[in-house]
């Protein structure tokens, strides 16, 4: 089963193009026009010819404040920065902040999220990312730029690369009319990738005493945290069409400029 293409970024990890993913009828993604990755604060476009060449115009990110502030995003020129924090709303997704602070002291990751209490942390996030006006504001802004006739390329990412960019992407795709089968493929997919980007952090956490069990929880990608979003979903809307309508505000004509813009 065919997943987004890797692009051999030298600065940018975890850059894929969803170009080429099959959906329904036979149709397949347009290359060149959806790209997901981690963030950007290591971008230097003079010496990463295989990111220059992709011409992004739009950069979404989803991240906090306190990440862009941290780690802010350096824009290849002439790009346009949207800023859709999926979780600015402190009430629908503090476990992520929760996990982030704990993550730092490993003896304190071990006692607040021992026993699986990492992975459920991550779980809630991601039914999170459907229902938290915060990442229903975020979704809407990048499926908005992903349907814009004129945008040109669009990047989405988040840190990893891999929780709310892959949900993001799950999205995407399911609107395209992947089946879930392809959106569960995509998602795994980015696993290797995250593991080598955060590997002295993860060795970091468990040389300090860390549970390895909570590092693969926080740093691994688990069907169980997309079946989590999707329940969401179904939950509150029934399907991801009238999730979109309903729960996004997303416009009849948005889907359509999106489906047409994407497809081929």
């Amino acid at each position: 089963m065919q997943c987004s293409r890797t692009v051999g970024s030298s600065t940018v990890a975890n850059l894929r193009d969803l170009g080429g993913i099959a959906i329904a009828g036979g149709a397949r993604i347009r290359p060149g026009l959806a790209f997901r990755s981690g963030q950007l604060d290591r971008l230097d476009v003079p010496s990463d010819p295989a990111f220059a060449a992709l011409g992004v115009r739009t950069v979404v990110d989803l991240r906090t404040a306190r990440e862009r502030a941290a780690r802010p995003d350096r824009m290849p020129g002439g790009a346009h920065l949207l800023v859709a924090d999926v979780m600015a709303d402190p009430a629908g997704t503090g476990t992520a902040a929760r996990l982030a602070a704990a993550f730092a002291d490993p003896l304190l990751a071990n006692r607040e999220f021992r026993a699986g209490g990492a992975a459920r942390a991550l779980a809630a996030d991601y039914r999170a990312f459907v229902t938290a006006e915060s990442a229903r504001q975020a979704y809407r802004q990048l499926l908005t730029a992903l349907a814009h006739k004129d945008g040109g390329p669009v990047l989405f990412h988040c840190t990893a690369g891999k929780d709310r960019t892959g949900w993001g992407a799950a999205l995407v795709l399911l609107l395209l009319g992947a089946d879930e089968r392809t959106v569960a493929a995509e998602y795994l997919s980015v696993g290797a990738a995250v593991q080598a980007a955060f590997a002295p952090l993860i060795e970091a956490f468990t040389a300090g005493g860390g549970d390895p069990e909570i590092a693969e929880a926080v740093f691994g990608v688990r069907t169980a945290y997309l079946e989590a979003a999707l329940q969401a979903v179904a939950d509150g809307w029934g399907d991801v069409e009238s999730y979109a309508r309903a729960g996004l505000g997303i416009k009849d004509e948005t889907l359509g400029h999106l489906r047409e813009r994407l497809t081929a």
